[in-house]
């Protein structure tokens, strides 16, 4: 069983950076692959951002790609998703999920990930 934590969000004006933290409890945190997701009033839960269980591989969608990072720190138990020149249509709840990984690969789906925080907030004013 893993436990999720977001924390980071907050109101940043358009252009402005925000780092969100994804906090896990279990100390076999290091096996799972992250996400992070995002939802905006009225609209679907939509992929972010994605790292494998080392950190090794990430992949983005094309809507972040060149202006979020996503990272993580297997000793802290946490995942980071730095989102830089933030833009009006970045704001959302972002959520993380995360999914036990025998093959160690990525996961993008939200269908595929069992475990989710319960969500952060993030507002960018233009």
């Amino acid at each position: 069983q893993v436990q999720l934590v977001e924390s980071g969000g907050g109101l940043v004006q358009a252009g402005g950076s925000l780092r969100l933290s994804c906090a896990a409890s279990g100390r076999t945190f290091s096996t799972y692959a992250v996400g992070w997701f995002r939802q905006a009033p009225g609209k679907e839960r939509e992929f972010v951002a994605a790292i494998n269980w080392s950190g090794g591989s990430t992949y983005y969608a094309d809507s972040v790609k060149g202006r979020f990072t996503i990272s993580r720190d297997n000793a802290q138990n946490t995942v980071y998703l730095q989102m830089n020149n933030l833009k009006p249509e970045d704001t959302a709840v972002y959520y993380c999920a995360a999914v036990r990984t025998p093959d160690r690969g990525l996961r993008i789906r939200t269908d595929e990930f069992d475990y989710w925080g319960q969500g952060t907030q993030v507002t960018v004013s233009s």
